[in-house]
């Protein structure tokens, strides 16, 4: 689904499907004329939970063994990683890749190898 709201997005709008870029777009006052467009995806993109409970008749199970806190510096860093590279994961990993994009092809392999390493230091030297 998500490969085909980048499809589709880029034929309507010729815009790249990047959730982070979405939402700033909305959410800062020079959005404009695209605030519609944008309000749709990222409606799009809530209504998920939604799509579940009416398909299944039960809402999704979340379970998230992380303290609040360190979600909203994990969400810090990944704000900063954004702004860095230009870029969130499915802007770079979803259409900057499918368009052979270099700068997207560098930005991947740093945040998947970053990901790699993350992991392993969490549950290996760290220890969990």
């Amino acid at each position: 689904m998500i490969g085909c709201a980048a499809v589709l997005l880029m034929l309507v709008h010729g815009r790249v499907a990047g959730a982070t870029g979405i939402l700033a777009g909305f959410l800062l006052p020079e959005g404009g004329a695209e605030r519609s467009w944008r309000g749709a995806m990222l409606a799009g993109m809530a209504s998920a939970p939604v799509a579940w409970l009416l398909t299944t008749g039960t809402m999704p199970t979340v379970d998230v063994p992380i303290p609040m806190l360190a979600l909203a510096g994990g969400g810090v860093i990944v704000g900063i990683g954004v702004t860095l590279a230009n870029g969130c994961t499915s802007g770079h990993g979803v259409c900057g890749n499918a368009r052979l994009s270099p700068r997207s092809i560098a930005a991947t392999l740093t945040f998947m190898l970053t990901a790699g390493i993350t992991v392993y230091v969490i549950r290996h030297v760290i220890g969990n």
